[in-house]
């Protein structure tokens, strides 16, 4: 008997549970972790855009300078890069990348009439290219159409 009433008179003490200032403090931290977890997310996937843009400039431009090269002659547009034979019989692109952060096929070409090598026949052509978002890259602080 005795220990029964123990039991009860402690139950009735308040050593049931959590008081709701307890449960209260704890959802408050667990909504703060949460609101820095949202913001160190967000600028992972800003900064992976970034890098793929990058990524994706340097290829083009790099496809454009061997057609170039190769066809004595600039590409008229990006889907001649797609087009064309490379050195292994297909295309120097497989396709026209999406840009990451327009996530459309809508990049911004530079023509010039500039010269490689004495060989080549025009100058007239792409000679870069670059992204048409109008955003600044919250990191580097310019925009991405200057990269």
């Amino acid at each position: 008997m005795k220990r029964q009433t123990s039991a009860r008179r402690r139950l009735n003490r308040g050593e049931r549970g959590f008081t709701i200032i307890e449960l209260m403090i704890v959802i408050t931290i667990i909504m703060i972790l949460m609101t820095i977890a949202a913001g160190r997310y967000t600028q992972s996937v800003i900064r992976a855009k970034e890098t793929a843009l990058h990524q994706d400039l340097f290829v083009m431009r790099q496809a454009i300078d061997q057609y170039t090269l190769d066809k004595k002659q600039p590409p008229q547009s990006l889907d001649d890069l797609a087009q064309g034979s490379g050195g292994s019989g297909s295309g120097y692109l497989r396709e026209v990348p999406y840009d990451p952060m327009t996530h459309e096929k809508d990049w911004t070409t530079d023509t010039c009439d500039t010269i490689l090598t004495p060989e080549q026949l025009s100058g007239g052509g792409i000679c870069d290219v670059h992204s048409r978002a109008g955003a600044v890259s919250p990191f580097e602080n310019t925009p991405y159409s200057s990269w």
